[in-house]
């Protein structure tokens, strides 16, 4: 019988040599770590982890479908993984944000919710204006999501939730996704949401991610401080985050926004109306190609933004996205005017940091540039980092100076 609410039913036993991280209180448990499971059970239910001696380490729910085989959700053997437990985890979140954080203020859109970082791997939350977005990644949340919409509805009271989860990431998790209205109303499309004294309209069912780009909120103020009476340059511009705040907030002299995606810059382009911003332009292209063909024309820029979409999606994947990336920042340091600046950013969760910061030095020596790094930055506060999960640290963003 599955166990969906309640106490586990079995006991996965780690290999010998495998249970330091998760008795530092790792949350992801991959199936080549497991030795036997003594039990019945079924994908989704909640299990013990144990080491190799059978002492007990954390609960947690397991999926024989994905790499990452258990989620753990506590290290408390006489916890009751049960609604009031979910209930709790979500509570403590909005405390954190409302009352340490205070991320409402400035702003109607950020995250509630952030998966392992609050103590529910697998869940995402955000909110938009009085509607909440919710993004399931695991079997473990999936089939606890009516708890779970119902304590969301209880405790934060939207006009409407809705669920917003990625197909492939559940496609790896054995579930067929969803989208849609799951309590109260539709969402209006667009949206209308408030940042910084900006305005910007979304749209939830067709936008990235939730329905917009909330980890990068920090980083765009910053950004825009560094702005003041420079020409802007914003690559991979998306529906003009960067740009937007780098005319308004920074008082840039000008802003050229460039995307592949024509959608994307149609959005663009009505926010800057919508913000009355007159020294935005935005423009279709494929980068960093795009940016060869400026610089091959003598422009050049103050200040050059790269917010690529992620190019590492996996462990296999990462040298050919350092390739990428190295590609892409010499290309923008040969765009820059000496003294200028380049805010320069990576979204992809498996090149760290060290990786990031090696590609950059390449980079410029291939551009044959001088770069000094003057901040290193990652997400907005309301998407916190877990300590004993650095994977929860994806957003690297790096401004510099360029001679």
């Amino acid at each position: 019988m599955s166990n969906l609410m309640g106490l586990p039913v079995a006991t996965a036993h780690l290999k010998p040599r495998k249970a330091k991280p998760f008795f530092y209180r790792h949350p992801w448990v991959f199936s080549g770590a497991i030795d036997r499971i003594d039990g019945e059970w079924s994908d989704g239910d909640l299990v013990r982890l144990a080491d190799d001696k059978g002492q007990y380490i954390a609960t947690g729910y397991i999926n024989s479908q994905s790499q990452i085989m258990i989620r753990l959700l506590t290290w408390d053997e006489a916890q009751v993984v049960d609604e009031q437990f979910f209930r709790e985890k979500i509570q403590r979140a909005r405390d954190l944000r409302e009352n340490i954080l205070s991320v409402q203020t400035g702003t109607s859109a950020f995250r509630l919710f952030y998966s392992e970082s609050d103590g529910i791997p697998g869940l995402v939350v955000d909110k938009y204006a009085g509607y909440l977005v919710v993004q399931i990644q695991s079997l473990g949340i999936h089939i606890r999501r009516e708890a779970i919409i119902d304590i969301l509805s209880e405790t934060f009271a939207p006009e409407g939730i809705f669920e917003k989860s990625d197909p492939e990431m559940l496609a790896r998790e054995g579930v067929e996704s969803e989208a849609g209205v799951v309590r109260g109303s539709q969402p209006p499309e667009p949206l209308r949401i408030e940042c910084d004294t900006l305005a910007f309209d979304i749209n939830i069912r067709a936008g990235q991610k939730t329905g917009f780009y909330l980890d990068q909120r920090e980083n765009r103020k910053v950004a825009a401080w560094y702005a003041s009476d420079r020409r802007v340059l914003d690559c991979f511009c998306h529906t003009g985050g960067f740009s937007l705040y780098a005319s308004k907030l920074g008082r840039a002299r000008s802003v050229l926004g460039i995307d592949s995606s024509a959608p994307a810059i149609e959005v663009a382009q009505h926010n800057a109306t919508l913000n009355d911003l007159h020294n935005v332009e935005f423009r279709t292209g494929n980068l960093p190609e795009a940016i060869k063909e400026l610089r091959d024309a003598g422009q050049l820029f103050d200040m050059v933004i790269l917010d690529p979409p992620q190019f590492a999606k996996s462990k296999a994947s990462v040298a050919r996205a350092v390739f990428g990336y190295r590609q892409l920042n010499a290309q923008a340091l040969r765009c820059i005017e000496p003294g200028g600046i380049l805010v320069t950013c990576s979204c992809s969760q498996h090149l760290s940091q060290e990786a990031f910061e090696h590609m950059l030095n390449e980079a410029a020596f291939e551009a044959g540039r001088s770069v000094q790094v003057i901040e290193r930055r990652s997400q907005s506060p309301d998407h916190p980092v877990m300590i004993s999960c650095p994977q929860s640290r994806y957003l690297k963003c790096f401004i510099c100076r360029v001679s």
